[in-house]
């Protein structure tokens, strides 16, 4: 599981996927959601916009696991 470290109270699923370098520009951000399995902490998730926070663990379907960690 690889951790990624954010500098803020949260990071959005979107903005997260970005900095994992699952995408590569955060307009991709809409369709992978809506076309990769995501979940987060064991449970589907298909909004950009959720907010995660550290200690969250994200599994990103064909990019592996990963667990947010913080300040």
């Amino acid at each position: 599981m690889k951790s990624i470290s954010i500098r803020t109270d949260y990071i959005t699923l979107g903005q997260f996927l970005k900095l994992a370098d699952c995408i590569s520009t955060g307009g991709q951000a809409k369709f992978f959601v809506q076309e990769t399995k995501i979940q987060v902490n064991g449970v589907d998730e298909n909004r950009r916009g959720r907010k995660l926070v550290p200690q969250d663990v994200v599994v990103v379907e064909g990019h592996g696991a990963f667990q947010v960690t913080g300040p």
